[in-house]
């Protein structure tokens, strides 16, 4: 199972808590973990990332093992650590402004 976990507003549009787990077919990448993101949460589509070309938002982060994902292919293997659950793979709403 994949944890992720989630902003506050998107968990609210959700109606999840901060950490859901999903099952996530090999390779585990970031378009697989938010692909079945948004096939267990349908209210989360277009949220995070465009629902046509599938690029993610520009507000939007991803984060795994401590480490700024947002800018990998969303193809490439997340870490072996995020696929097999010991940790998180994080969706974190970025700020702008000073």
């Amino acid at each position: 199972m994949i944890r992720v976990t989630l902003p506050y507003h998107l968990r609210v549009l959700a109606g999840t808590g901060k950490e859901v787990q999903l099952s996530v077919e090999e390779p585990v990448t970031q378009r697989a973990v938010i692909d079945a993101l948004e096939a267990t949460y349908p209210t989360l589509r277009g949220t995070i990332r465009d629902p046509v070309t599938e690029r993610r938002r520009a507000f939007v982060r991803f984060f795994a093992c401590e480490e700024d994902i947002s800018h990998e292919p969303p193809d490439a293997p997340l870490p072996p650590e995020v696929a097999d659950g010991r940790e998180a793979f994080h969706v974190v709403g970025a700020m702008a402004g000073g």
